[in-house]
This record gives structure tokens, sequence and C-alpha cells, in this order.
């Protein structure tokens, strides 16, 4: 049980160490297992934690995301980290923001170590010369429909109970909430004769207008110019609330960076994806990642249907396949982790009807840099 007492934290920004065996390397080795901690006290596993061999991959990518970490030290112990709070700056769009997601460890919560790590962040935001600061939080449960008091972004989908933690942290320092996520968590296998079901089902629907193509990994050469569009279109179709996101740019380049970086950072990716058999175009896609040396987690990414191309039940299509091949590529997975926003119903009935249950809510908070 964590006292209230706060303490003179020590912050500051963690170097980036040429490998994991370097001095400077202490940080990330610590960040890594306050990150096991805290997921494991919060959801009963540490299959959200980022390892350290991760943490670095992405670190030393910067070429469109601009990344750092920040840690909160015990003043009396330079290395005993008690908080780390992630940075990202957009390069190639979004250049009027930062992203930052905070973690503190259980026996330290409610001693001012998340106070500390916000007010970095929105140092760090002024720094870069950006007006605006999106906050990442994660909560347990989320309250029922029926609950007046809970708050709700501007549309309305989606709570977070007013006296969380840190809804009540939220409105001490001035955030607003703009968005709220269902986490939801699908349970494998997932039987193969569902899956048959939804899967022909939703091709039935599209008919012979659509086709799916599935890769792993490595996006083939004729179809990385498409997939840069539909991850383009990612930023400015999918459902973002009230935050104020503008379009993030793809291109070859950027999918073969960022397809580099998965590989380094030890994951594999399975992507199936819709084409329009009339114009040879991709126009909706599905992609998960799972880490290789944790064979039982899959972490969901994105998904897409372009506007134009909408009530055909592609979506439907996509996820039903990906995961009869994830169950051939991946047979020992037991768990898909997955968020999506409140307000895309669609999404959220078609992962009910796959067998993904609600786990809790994560919101997107924002405030003002001046």
């Amino acid at each position: 049980m964590s006292d209230t007492t706060t303490v003179p934290w020590l912050v500051r920004d963690l170097p980036v160490p040429a490998s994991l065996d370097d001095d400077d390397a202490w940080g990330l080795h610590a960040v890594a297992d306050l990150e096991r901690v805290a997921m494991t006290h919060d959801w009963g596993n540490a299959d959200l934690a980022y390892s350290a061999a991760e943490a670095l991959v992405a670190l030393h990518d910067q070429r469109y995301t601009a990344r750092s970490t920040v840690v909160a030290t015990h003043p009396d112990d330079p290395h005993q980290v008690v908080g780390a709070l992630s940075l990202r700056a957009p390069q190639a769009g979004n250049t009027h923001l930062t992203e930052a997601s905070l973690v503190v460890h259980p026996e330290h919560r409610h001693r001012g170590v998340g106070t500390a790590l916000l007010a970095a962040a929105e140092e760090r935001t002024r720094a870069l010369g950006r007006r605006l600061l999106i906050l990442e939080s994660d909560h347990t449960s989320e309250p029922p429909a029926d609950d007046a008091d809970a708050l709700t972004p501007p549309t309305g989908a989606g709570r977070i109970a007013r006296d969380d933690p840190f809804a009540r942290f939220a409105a001490r320092h001035g955030l607003a909430l703009e968005q709220a996520d269902r986490y939801s968590v699908l349970h494998l296998p997932v039987a193969g004769t569902l899956l048959a079901s939804l899967r022909d089902e939703a091709q039935d629907r599209a008919g012979a207008d659509y086709a799916v193509v599935t890769w792993q990994g490595r996006c083939p050469d004729e179809w990385v110019d498409h997939f840069a569009v539909l991850e383009t279109r990612m930023s400015t179709d999918a459902p973002r609330g009230g935050l104020e996101i503008e379009e993030d740019p793809w291109d070859a380049d950027r999918i073969r960076a960022a397809e580099e970086t998965s590989a380094r950072s030890g994951r594999g990716s399975l992507v199936t994806a819709a084409v329009h058999v009339p114009s040879g175009t991709l126009v909706a896609f599905t992609e998960v990642e799972y880490p290789l040396e944790a064979p039982e987690v899959v972490f969901q990414e994105d998904t897409l249907v372009l506007r134009e191309h909408r009530g055909h039940r592609l979506g439907q299509l996509v996820k039903a396949v990906n995961l009869e091949r994830l169950a051939e590529i991946r047979p020992d997975a037991r768990r898909v982790h997955t968020w999506n926003a409140e307000e895309n119903s669609y999404m959220l009935r078609i992962n009910v009807a796959l067998g993904f249950r609600p786990t809790g809510v994560s919101g997107a908070w924002t405030k003002a840099i001046g």
C-alpha cells in the first residue's frame, strides 16, 4: 500500500546507449522492469510491457517519430526508477503535438511522481515548439452506461469514472478527455467454424469485386505503394474523437522503415488486405504483431476500410481471414489485445462477433501548451 508522502523526485532524460550491454543502458533495463511490475499489478500479466530490447530499437529509429524517455528516480538512489515518461514527437505530420504515456511503480503512486513527469512532458513539448500534448491513460474497468457521473469525451462514446485516480490527476492538471478507446482481449484459439462462417458471410456480401491477399513480415513490392496509401488514410479515416489530428503521410520508404524496425525489435507481423478487383487497388487491411519470444501474445494493430468502400463487410472479411492465418503460423498464441475508439461501433461489433471481450478503457487527454 503506497502512502501519499511527496518526495523531491529526480527527473532526467535517459541516454540512448549503443547497446544493452553499455553502462548507460541501466535506465532501459530499469524501465522494462518497472513496466513488468506495473502491468502485472494492473492487468494480471506483463503482456503490455515493452522489453528493453524493443525500447532500444525504437529509440534508435528517429526518422518518422522522435522518441525519448524521461525517468523519475529516488533522490537517495539515482538508479531506483519509480516512474517513466515516454514521449513521441511525430516528424512527418502532426508536428504541432507530442504524445506521451506515463507509468508509475505501484508502491510509489499518489506521491507526486506523475506530477513531476507531467511537468517534464509539458516542458519538453514547449521546447520542441509544439502547442498540444496528448497524454494516454489506462483503466481496468469502464463505468456502466447509466452512470450519469462518469466522464465522457466529446463524442459521448466511452466512459471513465470521475473518481478514477488518473481522472482526478487530469482534473488537477488541466487535462481534457478527448477520446476513449475500449480495450478488449480475444482468448485463443477461436473455433475454426466461427471464423469460417464470418469469413464466408463477409465474402458473400463483398461479392466478386473484392478479394483478399495476406502477407507475413515484408509487404510484397506490388502492394507497398497501395499499403502506404492505407496507412496514410489511417490518420484521416479512422475515428479520432475530439483529437486535433492531421494527415500523417506514408510512402514506400516509410513502410520499409517500419518493417525493419519491427523485425529488429523481435516482432513478427501478419497483414490481410482486401483488393478491389476492378481497380486493382488495396482498399482495406488489418495487421497483427507478435513478439517472437512471447508465443502466447498478439497485438491487433491498425484496421481500416477506406470510406468509399465501406458497407461491404470488408472489415469483417480481413479480420476473420487474418485470424485464420494467425492460427496456422502462431498456434501457441493465446491472447490478442486490441484497442478501438468507442465511437467506432461497426468495428466493435466485428470484434464482439469474433469473441473479443471488454477488458478496460484507455483515455486520450489533451492540454494546450503555451
